[in-house]
């Protein structure tokens, strides 16, 4: 059970930006590649509203002068204490609660960590980064894998900086159930076959939503992207640096264009990779990026069905799905035995297998999971699951899954509100997927139930007058569809895009030379490409 889709990463691999976080395994729907266009949704502006899509109104930029209200938190001293190894430090920065109405008693204290440049003379300033999620720790990202994996001129050339969002890690971070009923929680039928079923993945969420209400209902109201975006503006200044630097992976794009259409005065050389599409409505988002995962499943498929070892048989793609939609059938009535006091349901299952699907490099693993899992024993494919969902040999779960629909449900209007209003979607989340729609609509209904009404909607965000702005996109990226970088970089007027022709979430440091080499161009130079530019 999942709540909105973003990216994530396994522990262990430096090569993806991300930290794959499904958005909810409620949204999930695709590009077609080159064509731009999601599978499964409608092309014209009219049958876009039809199925959902909301009129995006443009965002207004906030004033360039600091309200008086805010100036004590912009005016602010950080107190940096050595933290870890290899030369981090760490902070705590005040913001208000509220941006509207300042109250020093309810102050949030925001986790932040820095690596300073490691080059000598005259550096280039901040260079922000944000993991994705929403949830993703971008404390632990700067210190586990940006403060080592970023090639060593952009190391050299600045202070890599990470903070924790508002709700997030180390951030007053929000808590919605313990790690009993969390198990819970991920085991419920996603896909239900009757009353009985819907109502209690109905019960689920709403039990979640009241977890989340009791255990954090003081902050919940105040956790959306703007409130995020300005804490950035805040950080930026307290770095002392005029512009923002900033490298933003998967929903860390939606904080990023987020950050360039309130602050463009202040938006300096910003990389947007894995991009989503402001202007989307939550129902477009979901269904876009369950298109996103069928078009990564049919490219697993496609190479395992060449593979004499492949447990999805070797007939063709479309046989392969069968296959494994018989699979899940089977689970759902009979779940597997892991060696864990768990049993591996169709839900988990299906969690594993979307783990995977975020790196080519897991397909092995999954394909050794789905071989394990036909022949009864589900342990493998739990493990994957738990990946996803961040919980350790332990039991215990991180704090993502609670920060991911704690943003996403403020961020936008629920994509359904009422199972009648899922069973009416679900045609088209099933054109989108045969293997995954049915889950991943039904994944879509957990806002319905939030306690706090959102207080954002969708925007079109131009961005003028920012420097130009690097958006990032993978043909066949399964979290964030390709079309959403062709659409975020057609709304903001200053940006570029960057196309790599490939697999998996984002590109940086993942997608080969062409990629990284113009990345690092403009990060260190502050030169994008003239025109698009395609990498292969």
């Amino acid at each position: 059970m999942h709540t909105r889709h973003t990216s994530r990463l396994p522990r262990t691999a430096l090569a993806v930006i991300a930290t794959a976080v499904l958005l909810t395994i409620s949204g999930c729907s695709g590009s077609s590649g080159e064509s731009g266009a999601p599978q499964g949704a409608p092309s014209s502006a009219s049958s876009d509203r039809a199925a959902g899509h909301t009129d995006a109104q443009p965002l207004k930029p906030l004033p360039a002068s600091v309200p008086a209200g805010l100036k004590p938190y912009y005016k602010q001293k950080l107190s940096w204490r050595d933290c870890g190894d290899d030369g981090f430090q760490c902070a705590r920065m005040k913001t208000p609660l509220d941006y509207e109405h300042p109250d020093p008693d309810k102050d949030l204290h925001l986790a932040v960590a820095r690596k300073k440049a490691s080059g000598k003379g005259k550096t280039l300033g901040s260079l922000l980064v944000n993991p994705g999620g929403p949830g993703g720790s971008a404390v632990d990202y700067v210190q586990q894998a940006a403060a080592v994996g970023y090639p060593p001129p952009v190391r050299r050339s600045y202070d890599l900086v990470g903070l924790d969002p508002r709700g997030v890690a180390r951030s007053e971070p929000v808590r919605c159930l313990t790690d009993k009923q969390m198990d819970t929680f991920t085991q419920t039928d996603q896909t239900p076959d009757n009353a009985r079923e819907t109502n209690r993945l109905v019960s689920a969420y709403k039990k979640f939503a009241a977890g989340c209400d009791k255990r954090s209902g003081d902050v919940l109201g105040h956790l959306s992207t703007v409130d995020a975006a300005r804490d950035m503006d805040m950080l930026r200044a307290l770095l002392g640096d005029k512009k923002l630097n900033y490298v933003g992976a998967s929903y860390g794009t939606y904080l990023g264009a987020y950050y360039a259409g309130l602050f463009p005065q202040r938006s300096g050389r910003l990389v947007l990779d894995g991009a989503m599409d402001p202007s989307l409505s939550m129902l477009r988002i979901n269904r876009d990026q369950t298109g996103g995962f069928d078009t990564a499943f049919r490219e697993f498929a496609k190479d395992c069905v060449s593979r004499s070892d492949c447990p999805l048989g070797r007939k063709s793609t479309k046989d392969a799905a069968r296959r494994l939609s018989a699979f899940f059938e089977k689970t759902d009535k009979k779940p597997l035995r892991t060696g864990d006091p768990r049993k591996l349901t169709e839900s988990l299952a299906t969690t594993g297998v979307i783990r995977a699907m975020y790196d080519e490099s897991s397909w092995p693993q999954l394909r050794d999971a789905l071989t394990s899992a036909m022949d009864g024993d589900g342990a493998d494919l739990l493990t994957l699951a738990d990946e996803y969902y961040e919980r350790d040999p332990d039991g215990h779960y991180g704090n993502i899954m609670y920060a991911n629909p704690a943003v996403n449900c403020l961020d936008l209007p629920p994509a359904f509100s009422s199972p009648e209003d899922v069973k009416k979607a679900l045609p088209s989340f099933e054109k989108a997927s045969p293997v995954f729609g049915r889950g991943f609509a039904w994944a879509a209904l957990n806002c319905g139930y939030w306690p706090d009404k959102p207080t954002g909607r969708p925007h079109r965000i131009d961005a003028k007058g920012a420097d130009p702005i690097l958006v990032v996109g993978t043909t066949r990226d399964p979290a964030t569809p390709y079309a959403w970088a062709q659409a975020l970089a057609g709304q903001l007027e200053p940006a570029r895009l960057l196309t790599y022709e490939g697999d998996g979430h984002t590109a940086y440091l993942r997608g080969g030379a062409c990629i990284n080499d113009t990345v690092d161009t403009y990060l260190l130079k502050g030169e994008a490409p003239k025109n698009d530019k395609k990498c292969p």
